[in-house]
């Protein structure tokens, strides 16, 4: 993993295919979220403050593979 020097502040930018950004978009319809981009803070914020991944909580390789056939059959691979 590459590791940057991070800024006191500012912004990067993440791409994320059309289509999920038209379903997320679809989702915070009347949700009082502004935007994709602050629903997607939300969403990551309240991921990341679960600190790391255990090993419980990692996939198999089944599950993985079952998790790949779906986002191929959605069009996201």
């Amino acid at each position: 993993m590459v590791r940057r020097k991070r800024p006191k502040t500012g912004k990067v930018t993440l791409k994320i295919p059309w289509e999920l950004y038209g379903k997320l978009n679809e989702i915070i319809e009347g949700t009082g979220f502004s935007s994709v981009n602050e629903f997607v803070v939300f969403v990551v914020r309240n991921v990341a403050s679960g600190g790391r991944i255990k090993d419980e909580d990692k996939l198999t390789a089944n599950e993985i593979r079952k998790v790949r056939e779906r986002l191929k059959k959605l069009g996201y691979l």
